[in-house]
């Protein structure tokens, strides 16, 4: 869907302490950037992943402005929400 970016955000835009760092990312870039990788940190170090997420709620709203398709993207996102939850 061509949403990922090709080179990182700066280190400023990362380091916000925002909710999806909103302020300084689009919620694709938190996900491609912020979420995944501290994701795949925590599976990887074997640590536990949050309890609760909604990050669903989130994309739906960020989704309303991209031109794609954006359906089993969103599906999917929903499949985490539900996972973390069912995990605690």
């Amino acid at each position: 869907m061509q949403l990922w970016q090709q080179t990182s955000p700066s280190a400023e835009a990362l380091s916000s302490t925002e909710p999806f760092c909103v302020d300084s990312l689009s919620f694709c870039e938190w996900l491609q950037w912020i979420m995944i990788p501290r994701f795949d940190s925590m599976i990887s170090l074997q640590q536990p992943l949050p309890g609760s997420s909604d990050i669903a709620a989130m994309a739906e709203e960020a989704f309303k402005g991209i031109d794609a398709d954006t359906a089993a993207l969103l599906d999917l996102i929903h499949e985490i929400d539900s996972t973390l939850r069912l995990l605690h």
